[in-house]
């Protein structure tokens, strides 16, 4: 017997406002600021959850194929690890901090960093791991302790409505509410006032979300995409490197923002890495990717239509692949190796299962290319020697990197994740998803006692010494000379020689005393002499 799926149904527009207003005014009355509260809904979460794993992964394979493997590691056991790693730490974070870097005046007034919710925050998710980006961030705005809106993707309709039965399951929902729809009740909400939005998806509708928070000035999160670039050296092991990256660009038919866009091998191991791609095919898949059950499909038409347009426009000679179905939303895992950075596949985000490969001459050809085609992706993946690879963080920017591997960095739940440039700004996971909703709030108390120390910041100021007074406390002297030369005190010359470091200072230390150990046998032996008798 199949698993019964509840039925998405766009949420009336016209209830939009007044469960915004709502949750509003339960944010007003502090109920999500207590801690404890926070702690359980999460900890009902996460049952909630349990209850409907077998609807989740149901509802995955419905909207995107995938196999139950995926499902339940990429998707329910990743937000329940989620839940247990935020409540198990929530507490602690919670707690007022010292302030770092604080001299010893101003230690008086206990200055502390309190961390505040925002308030009213709009999540809205992504339809390629529909419940990890979608209840994933939603976690993090809750332990914040903020009042939530999720708004799924209606374009994996299937786990959306999984999700508004469970958070209506589990959740206050005063405190957290799940809106459906697609684009008019989109803009509905954008048109409200949040204190924080939180966007994964294309830079398309990132330009649309920033501009419709731009005029209440609300901060907003972005984790969007790239032209992620793999580069494989002369020195890589192939084998390896065709193996980790076809794992990460198979996954989820290629559907993951962070898997690499396309490939840059030095020409000398090129057929090599193809082989090695072709093998791992035949490895991954025995009975071809359409049989498998752990392969996955296109989640709608136009997405299947607009990968194949970009292999169809492309001058690559396709290797390993190129089957389609459009009634199935299949596309095989293709190899495609292309002779122009200007290549189609190149050129645009694939977000499908693509995997293009250019030859270069040197590492410095590839990572010139790589900035040409993508000055800020969200990941760069660099296969190599360590040398190799240093270079290749050295002479790159990127939301994340993993070395000698695809996308690992975006693997690890506790690893803060994010994009920079026009791959995202901002970041969550682990402790960055408490930090991404709460306001780090500075603090301090003066007592009354300190009154007599602080007269001299009243005026008048005119005719008086106050200036004086005060700039012997204010005023930090500089430990470098008009040339940017760094000056040494003279504790640190005594510790360290006037070398500027510990161990340089020892080592001086260790020269002068055998200097003075010769000096002094060479004095010692020409006393001895004028003492002994000469025979």
């Amino acid at each position: 017997m199949g698993v019964e799926l509840p039925v998405f149904a766009n949420t009336p527009i016209e209830e939009i406002s007044s469960t915004v207003d709502r949750l509003r005014k339960t944010f007003w009355t502090a109920k999500t600021r207590n801690v404890q509260f926070r702690i359980k809904q999460l900890r009902k979460l996460y049952w909630a959850i349990e209850d409907n794993k077998q609807e989740i992964v149901e509802a995955c394979r419905k909207d995107l194929g995938k196999g139950f493997f995926e499902a339940m590691i990429a998707e329910v056991a990743w937000v329940q690890n989620d839940i247990v790693f935020m409540t198990k730490n929530l507490e602690k974070w919670c707690k007022d901090e010292k302030a770092p870097d604080i001299d010893l005046t101003n230690k008086f007034m206990n200055p502390r960093i309190r961390k505040d919710p925002l308030g009213m925050v709009l999540v809205i998710g992504a339809f390629n791991f529909p419940i990890q980006l979608s209840f994933g961030p939603m976690i993090g705005a809750i332990s914040g302790g903020n009042t939530v809106i999720l708004k799924p993707s209606e374009n994996s309709p299937n786990s959306a409505a999984v999700m508004q039965k469970i958070m209506q399951q589990s959740l206050d929902p005063d405190c957290y509410v799940c809106i459906q729809g697609s684009v008019p009740e989109m803009k509905v909400l954008l048109q409200e006032r949040w204190d924080k939005i939180f966007f994964t998806g294309s830079a398309t509708v990132g330009k649309i979300i920033t501009q419709a928070a731009a005029p209440h000035l609300t901060p907003v999160t972005l984790e969007l995409g790239g032209r992620n670039p793999a580069i494989v050296t002369r020195k890589a092991d192939v084998a390896l490197a065709a193996r980790r990256l076809l794992w990460a660009k198979t996954m989820n038919a290629g559907q993951v923002c962070i898997s690499q866009n396309y490939t840059l091998v030095d020409k000398e191991v090129l057929d090599a890495f193809v082989d090695q791609l072709k093998i791992g095919l035949k490895e991954f898949f025995p009975n071809g990717a359409k049989a498998s059950e752990d392969y996955g499909r296109m989640v709608n038409l136009n997405s299947f239509n607009r990968v194949k347009k970009m292999l169809d426009g492309t001058s690559g000679k396709i290797v390993a692949g190129g089957t389609m179905d459009a009634d199935e939303l299949f596309i095989e895992p293709t190899v495609v190796v292309i002779n122009d950075p200007e290549d189609s596949l190149m050129r645009d985000e694939s977000f499908g299962p693509l995997l293009p490969v250019l030859g270069v001459d040197n590492l410095d050809q590839a990572i010139y290319i790589a900035n040409k085609t993508h000055e800020t992706p969200l990941g760069v993946y660099a296969f190599g020697s360590k040398a190799e690879t240093d270079k290749v963080l050295a002479s790159t920017r990127s939301g994340g990197a993993s070395i000698n591997d695809g996308m690992y960095h975006g693997t690890i739940g506790t690893l803060a994740f994010g994009g920079v440039g026009d791959s995202g700004s901002g970041s969550y996971r682990g402790k960055a998803s408490f930090d991404c909703f709460v306001h780090h709030r500075s603090i301090t108390n003066t007592p009354g006692w300190i009154e007599t120390l602080l007269k001299s910041r009243y005026p008048p100021f005119a005719g008086t010494n106050k200036y004086q007074q005060l700039s012997k406390i204010l005023f930090a002297k500089p430990n470098f000379d008009r040339e940017g030369n760094e000056k040494l005190g003279w504790v640190t010359w005594l510790f360290t020689l006037g070398t500027g470091g510990f161990f340089r200072g020892a080592f001086r230390a260790l020269l002068l005393a055998g200097v003075a150990v010769m000096i002094k046998a060479l004095i010692d032996r020409r006393t001895m002499s004028k003492v002994l008798p000469q025979s």
